[in-house]
């Protein structure tokens, strides 16, 4: 199930305003270029930025994702048209034999669990062609990014065309082991309404990352920087051998 801040329609349009500078995704767009991609699966995809911007570039994109909310607003972007949107789990994805899987943002640390882990790398891998690539970046625990999630250093207060006044901010809500849990938290000026959205990231070290990966069958060939978190994630590039 997607949290609610991609699934509840109200949120799901705030997440572009919320977060307008995407520059983390050039270097995405740059690696699919860097392999010749020509077919590329966006799995996370949310509201499709990097799907539709693959797209006018004129690669056959799909964009994967559970939440609907965000497909909907996925699907009113300028490109839209060019991408095939599927409202599917990311373990349900097809073999569609893709020069490219991506998973950006957080994306891959929202599967908890080993299983959960497991399952969708074994996907990713049915959905590659021999020698395609999956790229995904994951926060590196030892930098403990959680200690800055609090409403004192998060919160904002930003006017959103179409819905007013917004404040906004997060909060820690529990951090044991490698589980990190959050609350987003948006009030909104217009009406009064408050609306959350619980969230759980996994943790996951290079190490665990480079093993997990191993077992799915997928070479890691290299791990690089976050251009936009520089010393915060890695990027991992993994591919399907043949």
């Amino acid at each position: 199930m997607a949290d609610a801040l991609f699934n509840e329609p109200r949120l799901a349009e705030l997440y572009d305003p919320l977060d307008p500078d995407r520059r983390d995704l050039d270097v995405y767009a740059a690696m699919a270029a860097e392999f010749g991609a020509v077919t590329v699966m966006d799995i996370g995809c949310g509201t499709g930025t990097l799907a539709c911007l693959l797209a006018q570039r004129g690669l056959t994109v799909t964009g994967v994702d559970p939440a609907a909310a965000s497909l909907e607003v996925a699907r009113r972007k300028p490109g839209a048209d060019r991408v095939r949107w599927l409202h599917a789990d990311a373990a349900a994805v097809p073999p569609l034999g893709a020069d490219l899987v991506t998973m950006t943002g957080n994306v891959a640390q929202v599967f908890v669990t080993d299983q959960e882990w497991a399952a969708v790398l074994l996907a990713v891998r049915q959905a590659l062609r021999p020698g395609g690539r999956l790229v995904f970046e994951s926060r590196d625990p030892a930098k403990k990014a959680w200690l800055e999630w609090n409403r004192d250093q998060t919160y904002r207060r930003v006017t959103v065309p179409g819905s007013g006044p917004i404040q906004t901010w997060i909060d820690l809500t529990a951090a044991g082991g490698d589980l990190v849990s959050f609350r987003t938290t948006f009030v909104f000026a217009s009406d009064g309404a408050v609306l959350t959205s619980d969230s759980t990231l996994r943790f996951r070290d290079r190490a665990e990352l480079a093993g997990s990966l191993a077992s799915a069958g997928l070479v890691v060939d290299e791990v690089r920087d976050a251009p936009d978190r520089p010393g915060l994630e890695f990027v991992f590039l993994a591919r399907k051998p043949g």
